[in-house]
């Protein structure tokens, strides 16, 4: 910046190189892709879950008691997580960031069959900021015979 005498004021002269910089970073700041370490401003954005596995994979519905523990595995796990079992939402017990444990109620399973169970995480207070924020994991079935 720049002092300039006009008439018999001193005016700042902003270079336009300065401006330029200043529009760089801002644009930046607001395109960056995703929420990672680069964009400071998706500090509470939460990661979206990845599920590997459960356990069990199989369960007889003659054997089927009346609640059973579903072990969840896979990673980016945050205690907002929840488990949807066959639609169903399902409150979790978060063991680490790579294990959740849910508990599964006979009502949910009418008989044999499929039962889809899936992992997300609400978004966080990401705004509009360009981050990505929370989300769904893969489904993975329950085989019940």
């Amino acid at each position: 910046m720049k002092w300039l005498a006009v008439g018999k004021r001193l005016a700042k002269d902003w270079s336009m190189s300065s401006t330029i910089r200043l529009g760089h970073l801002l644009a930046l700041l607001l395109l960056l892709p995703g929420c990672n370490s680069l964009n400071p401003l998706c500090g509470s954005a939460r990661p979206a879950p990845v599920l590997s596995s459960i356990s069990p994979t199989t369960i007889a519905f003659a054997q089927l008691p009346a609640t059973f523990s579903l072990i969840l595995t896979g990673s980016q796990f945050v205690s907002s997580s929840v488990v949807v079992f066959n639609g169903t939402t399902l409150s979790a017990t978060v063991n680490s960031k790579s294990q959740l444990t849910a508990t599964v109620t006979s009502s949910l399973i009418a008989g044999p069959g499929n039962y889809s169970v899936q992992v997300q995480t609400p978004a966080g207070n990401s705004a509009d900021f360009g981050c990505s924020s929370g989300g769904k994991s893969a489904t993975l079935p329950l085989t019940v015979t």
